[in-house]
């Protein structure tokens, strides 16, 4: 791709001055409507080093309304950032609906410079190039607009760039030993380059190529690159907005009722010999297990016991661990979560309860706030109710659309698949039980003054749609239980069983991987 690129072009300086103010007042005009329409935007800046990112960015954002952008300078990884899967740095920094991100350097670094480095090993690369085109995808889908800008620049424009930075006492800082010696080895790096282009350049995530060596005409490619990108997402954003006006309204009009009503139907029963077909993952669940309370109390000792020390070790080896808890309501989330941490260091663990979204949270991917509760190595992540809302409560409740709940299930994996590729253990519980226990649970809670507040008006009527979350859950479960990160269904119906099948199970995983790194 790159030994394609013809690095003479260049702008006169009259062309330039003609150019510009009017390229400029149409980013304004694009930035006023993207944000109406609650379009976010991703700018990435890529390239050689002194090819200009800096210098572009900063042009870039004279036409912008410095209220609806934020810069992300990309440098290496804080202490606090190795700490997590390298995509969480970057999950926290994609900005809210209507708002533009820019990158100067972006999570390309990990397959360039740190890849160069040898920081990067390269049986890393295939996780690395997957997390990134997953990250992208994610985005993308969700409504955020990606434009990827790669400035290039040759061997010798670049050392004579970095020649002149360095006579400057006020910009010698700006080359450092790494941006000479990947200028020393040119072809190396940029063969580097090259393979991430093509592993990257995608049809939702494309690539722009600038050529970088005049600086106005590179400014001209970039404002020209960005204001099309801008004006096609308006188009579609609309053209989706009056498809959905006008499904509405086809929806309520009486005169489309018959054939609307005749392929509801056909679905349905689709659907009824589909669900005759499907192996119930639940249904399975042995519900007469129990311990007698003296079993429990001997297990649930000694259980306690290895967690304190595991948890320390956990620490020692820096391993971080995600635990998410779903089950129905009164399952017993709340019960094993408390015996699981009974012994646990407080100030090594987090147990994060999962509600329904605030207005910042809605803003962003729904993978957002859960990217930013992940721990760090060493550290554990409870989650008492989880992303699985999505597949679940969004998807009855009409929170979402189908094809959102849909491609949430692949969503789910890739995110689970970059914590374990980062060395975090993932382990999810279904705490079950079935509908005559839960009706217990309910009555008792509401007869009890201290446990009054665990009972709402919603959980009775969540009772009414029990077959159509079970059926969300088989298939959840079928759908996002993978070798490394394994649902566990716990057989609720006796809490001292279910504490104790918990509490075994994080055992169990902790002491199988620490065995396996010894």
């Amino acid at each position: 791709m790159l030994e394609k690129v013809d690095l003479t072009k260049e702008i006169s300086k009259e062309e330039y001055r003609e150019k510009m103010p009017v390229l400029e007042a149409k980013i304004g005009r694009l930035q006023r409507e993207c944000k109406a329409l609650n379009i976010p935007i991703m700018i990435v800046f890529e390239g050689f080093g002194a090819a200009g990112k800096g210098v572009q960015i900063g042009h870039l954002i004279q036409s912008m309304d410095p209220r609806g952008f934020e810069v992300h300078p990309i440098k290496n990884e804080t202490e606090e950032e190795k700490m997590h899967p390298f995509m969480w740095r970057f999950w926290t920094k994609t900005p809210a609906r209507g708002r533009i991100a820019i990158y100067d350097g972006s999570w390309y670094r990990r397959v360039l410079i740190d890849r160069f480095e040898k920081r990067t090993k390269n049986k890393e690369l295939p996780a690395a190039f997957h997390s990134i085109n997953s990250f992208e995808e994610q985005l993308v889908e969700d409504g955020n607009l990606i434009i990827k800008l790669f400035l290039d620049i040759d061997k010798k424009e670049q050392k004579k760039r970095f020649d002149k930075l360095e006579k400057n006492k006020e910009t010698a800082w700006r080359v450092s030993q790494g941006d000479r010696e990947r200028n020393a080895h040119y072809d190396e790096y940029a063969a580097m380059m090259e393979e991430m282009l093509f592993k990257t350049d995608t049809d939702y995530a494309p690539w722009t190529i600038i050529e970088s060596m005049d600086r106005r005409f590179a400014t001209v490619k970039i404002y020209t690159t960005v204001i099309k990108a801008m004006a096609d997402q308006i188009e579609k954003v609309k053209r989706q907005n009056e498809k959905k006006a006008a499904e509405k309204a086809a929806a309520a009009a009486p005169e489309n009722a018959a054939p609307a009503d005749v392929i509801d139907e056909i679905a349905k029963e689709a659907d009824a010999e589909m669900k005759e077909l499907q192996v119930s993952i639940l249904s399975k669940a042995d519900l007469s297990l129990a311990y007698t309370r003296e079993e429990y109390k001997e297990k649930l000792d000694k259980l306690q016991a290895r967690m304190e020390k595991l948890h320390g070790e956990l620490y020692r080896r820096r391993i971080p661990v995600v635990l998410g808890f779903e089950g129905w309501d009164a399952g017993g989330k709340g019960g094993a979560i408390k015996r699981l941490t009974a012994k646990m260091d407080p100030r090594g663990y987090v147990v994060n309860p999962t509600a329904s979204p605030n207005d910042i949270e809605k803003a962003h991917h729904y993978l957002w706030r859960f990217w930013r509760a992940m721990p760090k190595d060493g550290h554990v992540a409870i989650f008492d109710r989880t992303w699985y809302g999505r597949v679940m409560v969004e998807r009855l409740e009409g929170f979402c659309t189908e094809a959102e709940w849909k491609r949430a299930y692949k969503e789910i994996n890739d995110m689970e698949r970059d914590l374990t590729d980062a060395g975090a253990i993932v382990i999810k519980f279904w705490m079950h039980i079935d509908k005559d226990e839960q009706e217990r649970r309910f009555k008792e809670r509401q007869e009890n003054p201290e446990k009054q507040w665990k009972i709402t008006d919603e959980d009775w009527r969540n009772r009414e749609k029990w077959d159509q979350y079970e059926d969300a859950v088989n298939e959840m479960l079928m759908r996002t239980s993978t070798d490394y990160a394994p649902w566990v269904v716990v057989e609720g119906n006796s809490k001292y069983y279910a504490r104790v099948k918990v509490l075994k199970t994080v055992v169990d995983a902790i002491e199988a991987r620490l065995k396996k790194e010894e």
